[in-house]
């Protein structure tokens, strides 16, 4: 078996669309490391996208699965439903920022959460209008779609979208927009497009993931949370990448002090099963009607059971202070190579373990320098390492370890895409240098 047989296996039977950054065909894996069916090992950065943030292949989340299958594997929750469900809801609402009595709802990717959260807002308000931002990134359905404000490859030739969504510009500071500029456009959608009475709900990542890895700053969350208050809009944070401790907190929202109305959370949840969970406030979660809410997958027991082995491994292991210590590694080494080529590496960035280097031209913001992003990509495997892009012109690099990751294997892995950035820049000043 072959890594290129089963890549022509693939194309010959899966759309196109569901593409893969890696033709590397994944054999098994343990914590940070990958083998692939050709027996080539892998330090992973991505973590299946922030899905296991406590390592492949936990020993206490395998063993809970195991013996929930045991058990039973489905009954759905909205029929007979189960006590790891409910155990599960406990937590959840205990962990959520924020002193109010909250609530919970399972359902089971990312995009339904959203979506959830969309459906909750407006039964609880009445209202019809949803605010998002540039940038974000809310899913792939038709209605989180249109929340996302990214066009390609998300929105490129799926229109049209629902109505009634309105997207404002994200602060980012090396790209000119500045907070009171978000603000200010915020007030002008309130003004031009749709009156505050209207709107239902503001959705916001407090750190944006496949825009960039942008944090929103403190004062801008602490305005929005104002501004919901002021006209009785619901805050929805969508925590999805930046939940479950990859920020440094258990969740993100948590470093500027707010409590969102509803959030959102999925990825690393349940450390690679199917689960997804809206939490917010109880009179605003109660706000549908009985079966208005939830799914047949929804809550799956087996998933449920692998999220509450998170949990406890979370707080034996750690993670969350795990995820500042291994964020400060990775910004001196970074930083290092930002030194180095202060000209290619215009910042890097991380909220704990959430990293990120934006590479430029000439060091100018302005200059996206999507040729050197996408060549890295796809010479990391070569160099043993999972690698993800992003960014609003596709030249961040962003770095997701598993919090399980060891200094040694951390260090390891650094040092090979040193190994690679050093290589390809290498290659790209010859060429400068002959033309």
């Amino acid at each position: 078996m072959s890594n290129e047989s089963l890549q022509n296996r693939k194309t010959q039977v899966i759309a196109r669309g569901q593409g893969n950054t890696y033709p590397v065909y994944v054999d098994y894996a343990k914590n940070a490391e990958i083998w692939d069916v050709e027996g080539n090992r892998y330090i992973d950065f991505g973590a299946g996208i922030a899905v296991c943030n406590t390592g492949h292949s936990h020993p206490k989340v395998i063993n809970a699965v195991k013996q929930q299958v045991d058990k039973f594997s489905h009954t759905c929750v909205m029929i007979n439903p189960y006590e790891v469900a409910v155990e599960l809801a406990e937590k959840l609402t205990a962990l959520a920022p924020g002193n109010s009595p909250k609530k919970a709802i399972f359902v089971t990717t990312g995009a339904e959460a959203v979506e959830n959260c969309v459906k909750i807002a407006r039964a609880h308000t009445g209202r019809r209008g949803v605010i998002a931002f540039n940038g974000g990134f809310h899913g792939r359905t038709n209605l989180t779609m249109a929340l996302t404000g990214k066009v390609t490859p998300y929105k490129n030739l799926f229109g049209p979208f629902p109505a009634d969504i309105f997207h404002a510009p994200f602060p980012m500071e090396h790209h000119d927009v500045s907070v009171k500029d978000s603000l200010k456009a915020l007030q002008n959608l309130f003004k031009v497009d749709i009156c505050p009475t209207d709107v239902a709900a503001i959705i916001v990542e407090p750190v944006q993931g496949e825009g960039g890895f942008y944090a929103a700053p403190t004062e801008f969350l602490q305005a929005l949370r104002k501004i919901c208050d002021q006209h009785g809009i619901v805050l929805i944070a969508d925590e999805i990448q930046t939940g479950f401790g990859r920020t440094g907190k258990m969740f993100a929202f948590e470093h500027a002090g707010v409590e969102a109305d509803l959030m959102t959370m999925a990825k690393g949840i349940a450390g690679g099963f199917p689960l997804s969970a809206v939490v917010g406030k109880s009179e605003i979660m109660d706000a549908p009607l009985p079966g208005g809410l939830g799914g047949t997958y929804g809550g799956s027991p087996v998933a449920c059971a692998a999220a509450l082995a998170v949990l406890e491994v979370m707080e034996e292991e750690n993670l969350v202070q795990r995820s500042v210590q291994i964020g400060e590694i990775f910004n001196q080494r970074l930083s290092q190579l930002k030194t180095q080529r202060p000209d290619l590496i215009l910042e890097v960035r991380n909220q704990g373990a959430m990293i990120a280097i934006e590479l430029v031209e000439n060091g100018d913001p302005e200059q996206p320098n999507t040729e050197l992003t996408q060549a890295i990509i796809a010479n990391a495997a070569q160099h043993g390492l999972v690698l993800l892009a992003c960014g609003f012109y596709g030249n961040v690099i962003r770095f997701l370890p598993p919090l399980t990751i060891s200094d040694t294997i951390v260090e390891e892995g650094l040092n090979n895409f040193s190994a690679l950035f050093e290589s390809l820049t290498a290659k790209s000043d010859e060429n400068l240098k002959a033309s």
